[in-house]
């Protein structure tokens, strides 16, 4: 980005994509969203993370009078099986077993939404991830660490314990973090771009 980077409002909870943002030069204000991130199992994923992305951010830029309000939502998919954050103890174990020494493929979709006239634009990228085969020891040790509950498919790839799970990656990495930071970059030029050319 040529100019200096606006404002972001993020509609997410999410410590990472803050994280992210803020580490390419954002400034970012957290205004998480009010609606439930409900899978839909008669939409792919790729629908599923588009739609939840955009209602998130929608929703944030209803209730605010100007600024750019970005928004994203991750799922994992292994073998046709949607994997969102865990709900249980039993169930992040259950989902580390699945993903052991499998590959699986994770979609993040992203939204960037105009408070003031409104106009959007949503993305998505998929990332293919390898799993070596995991020891039961380790799995208990993970989930007893905590770290798997905010997280789809049960693990981050950033974490201490999460990331030597991983064996090999196909597509881009900031993907399964939860937000896919190169492709959002451009897109974010494209869409300021357009604002400015309209004048708004």
């Amino acid at each position: 980005m040529t100019e200096k980077p606006p404002p972001l409002i993020l509609a997410s909870r999410s410590p990472r994509r803050k994280i992210l943002l803020r580490s390419v030069g954002f400034r970012v204000r957290v205004v998480p969203g009010r609606v439930e991130e409900r899978v839909r199992l008669s939409e792919s994923p790729q629908t599923n993370v588009r739609r939840i992305a955009l209602e998130k951010a929608l929703d944030v830029a209803s209730r605010r009078h100007h600024g750019i309000v970005v928004a994203a939502d991750t799922i994992v998919v292994i073998r046709g099986r949607i994997l969102e954050k865990p709900k249980s103890r039993s169930d992040a174990m259950r989902m580390l077993k699945l993903l052991s020494g499998k590959r699986h493929v994770v979609f993040t979709g992203f939204a960037i939404v105009d408070a003031t006239t409104g106009r959007s634009f949503v993305g998505m990228e998929r990332t293919a991830v390898t799993f070596r085969k995991l020891e039961r020891a380790e799995i208990d040790a993970y989930v007893a660490s905590g770290s798997p509950f905010d997280k789809a498919g049960a693990y981050g790839i950033q974490d201490d314990y999460g990331s030597v799970f991983v064996t090999r990656v196909d597509g881009c990495f900031y993907t399964v973090v939860g937000f896919p930071l190169a492709r959002f970059w451009v897109e974010l030029r494209k869409f300021l771009k357009r604002k400015k050319n309209e004048g708004t």
